[in-house]
């Protein structure tokens, strides 16, 4: 027989014992019988899956007589220098998918091959980006620097385009929001599109099916929406116009914070902060709370020196920025009706109760905070930054060069926020007063705070850049922004005449560059070189853009595949791709035969939105989703 066939063999050993009792040098010669196993396999191999990327390992447990030697296969091929217990791949490829892995185990007496275990490897998920405020972050740039799907090979009418259509019950004026893998009870895990209509509804669709995942409405019993208020610039009804803000933190499930005004049965208008389950839409933390504000001032709708907040009086406009825990709206008229104000409002996140009030024309009248929809922008040291609109702006300073009765009608503001809301520095044209009262003011745009940037000497700026109705550029410096002077514009730098036809939009930030789409115009590139903006743009697209202009959104791969993207507000609409380097055009949604691409009229100041391959667009009555055709 021969001995590698032998699963056990005995032989014999001589061995001297020490007797107990013999003496030194006693001595007994015995015989013991040992028994040697050949190797044998207590736990298999088991099947593994993973993703694309990722590595895989594969153990054996086995019995035997030591030592025992490991030699791992793939199919019929030895794996060279695998002779341990367990083998972990390379990172696997989906070509690897199917192939499978055995050990063969051997010792002195004999051998044992395990049973082959299945490597099953499948393509890699997308990267999960999520978009929980308007323009991507609190700054406000709007670039998305993960994309790593949609690049500037693929967004071409032969690859790209329309997949779907999102319908909801009114207009969605508000920027829709993203959040990725939600774990919705009862109902899985969704990519969740969120998407607030002025018909006072908010939907969570999954973003890859469009299937309703819930829908609530943000009135009360007996409650309809507000009529337009005798104003075009919201019609012809009045629900949730801005963009919410979702904490993944707050809550059970995280929460989305919206503002939503309504009107009941007795005529009486409503404002309304609430805080909906980001995966069931149910109310958190005891809301809605009513907005309601008192301010000392003597400006319009006050009584005895205070100025009170009349909810019928205002729009809330402008994105709701979160920052360290609170939730910060600004407030804005219906069109230019008087009585009213600038309020700016902050709320717990935690409990929707009212933490800070600062009204920015108080003794004053108009001043609203509106920016055509933009967000309050706000620096890592929890500074904010708007720009006011047209109203009363009081020339006589103080010794701190702040207005004597507080007054900062056509301004860009910085407010701190460090123990309430105060202002804490601005910048006023030297012609502020004149172009406040010609309704040039600086408040139909947005602003953006740029990230810290280097001049040649090497010292570091601190910037951020606005325009508004006048077509000038203006960059502060958020140290030192300038405050006002009735002689000249003390300001960081100012661009005369950049941007014709005025900005009724909010610019975005990438790689150095800054992307701004006046009325009437094609968007612009503005290249920074040393901390400053190039005189005049670097670039820009062929095609220009009537009224409102455009807010441009950027995808990015880190700094490479930058496109720019934007949304034309013609009947239909057109969705606009460009290259973000030179703005040569990728790609518009007329291109396509057949209309195959088109997505019904545009919608004044929407803000396209793109994450983890897909490019969202608010319209009318829904979203349009675009990607690469299946």
């Amino acid at each position: 027989m021969r001995l590698q066939q032998l699963t056990k063999i005995s032989y014999f050993l001589t061995v001297s014992l020490m007797l107990a009792g013999c003496g030194a040098g006693g001595s007994q010669t015995g015989t013991t019988i040992v028994s040697a196993a050949a190797p044998s396999i207590t736990t298999q191999p088991a099947n593994q899956t993973v993703s694309a990327g990722q590595t895989a390992t594969f153990s054996v447990t086995a019995a035997g007589t030591t030592p025992l030697s490991y030699q791992w296969q793939k199919g019929t091929t030895t794996l060279a220098g695998t002779t341990s217990a367990s083998y972990t791949t390379a990172a696997t490829t989906t070509s690897e998918s199917g192939s499978q892995y055995s050990v063969v185990i051997s010792n002195a007496i004999g051998t044992a091959t395990s049973n082959a275990a299945t490597l099953t490897v499948n393509a890699a998920a997308p990267a999960t980006t999520d978009v929980l405020t308007y323009h991507n972050d609190i700054a406000r740039t709007g670039q998305n620097l993960t994309e790593t799907t949609l690049n500037t090979s693929n967004v071409d009418s032969s690859t790209f385009g329309k997949l779907a259509f999102y319908t909801v019950d009114g207009l969605v004026d508000a920027e829709p929001l993203y959040a990725s893998n939600v774990a919705v009870p009862s109902n899985g895990t969704h990519n969740v599109l969120i998407v607030p209509t002025e018909h006072d509804s908010v939907y969570a669709f999954d973003a890859n099916s469009g299937a309703t995942i819930w829908q609530v409405t943000m009135l009360k019993t007996g409650e309809t929406t507000s009529d337009d208020r005798n104003c075009g610039q919201i019609t012809p009804e009045i629900g949730v116009t801005s963009t919410p803000v979702v904490d993944r933190a707050s809550g059970p499930n995280g929460a989305i914070y919206v503002v939503a005004m309504s009107k009941d049965a007795s005529g009486n208008y409503h404002q309304r902060l609430h805080a909906l389950d980001l995966a069931l839409g149910t109310e958190l933390f005891g809301g809605p709370v009513d907005v309601q504000a008192t301010y000392p001032g003597t400006g319009d709708n006050s009584n005895n020196g205070t100025v009170v907040f009349d909810p019928g009086q205002y729009a809330e406009r402008s994105a709701l920025l979160l920052l360290n825990g609170v939730i910060y709206t600004g407030w804005t008229s219906h069109c230019d009706i008087r009585p009213y104000t600038g309020w700016i409002m902050g709320y717990s996140e935690s409990t929707l109760a009212q933490t800070s009030v600062l009204n920015v024309t108080p003794n004053g009248n108009e001043g609203s905070i509106w920016m055509s929809g933009a967000g309050l922008a706000a620096d890592s040291s929890g500074n904010i930054y708007f720009l006011d609109a047209n109203g009363d702006f009081d020339t006589n300073l103080n010794a701190s060069g702040l207005p004597s009765d507080g007054d900062y009608g056509n301004a860009f503001m910085k407010l701190s926020t460090s123990s309430g809301l105060a202002v804490a520095d601005y910048f006023e044209m030297d012609n502020g007063v004149e172009e406040s009262d010609n309704d040039t003011d600086l408040g139909s745009g947005g602003t953006i705070v740029l990230p810290d940037l280097s001049d040649g000497s090497g010292t570091t700026w601190h910037l951020a850049v606005g325009a508004g109705k006048d077509s000038n550029l203006y960059v502060v410096n958020r140290d030192s922004m300038g405050k006002f002077s009735t002689n000249n514009n003390n300001i960081y730098q100012e661009l005369a005449g950049a941007l014709p036809g005025g900005v009724f939009a909010v610019p975005a930030y990438f790689n150095n560059t800054v992307y701004y789409g006046s009325v009437g115009s094609p968007i612009q590139a503005f290249t920074i070189t040393n901390a400053k903006l190039s005189t005049s743009a670097t670039a820009q697209t062929a095609n220009s853009f009537g009224y409102p202009g455009a807010t441009p959104s950027i995808s990015a791969n880190g700094t490479s595949n930058g496109i720019v993207w934007a949304v034309e507000n013609t009947s239909p609409a057109v969705l606009h791709a460009y290259n973000a380097a030179s703005l040569s055009e990728l790609y518009n949604s007329n291109q396509a035969s057949g209309g195959r691409d088109h997505f019904g009229a545009g919608n004044k100041f929407i803000t396209p939105m793109i994450v983890n391959g897909k490019v969202f667009v608010g319209t009318p009555n829904g979203v349009a989703v675009f990607g690469l055709l299946p």
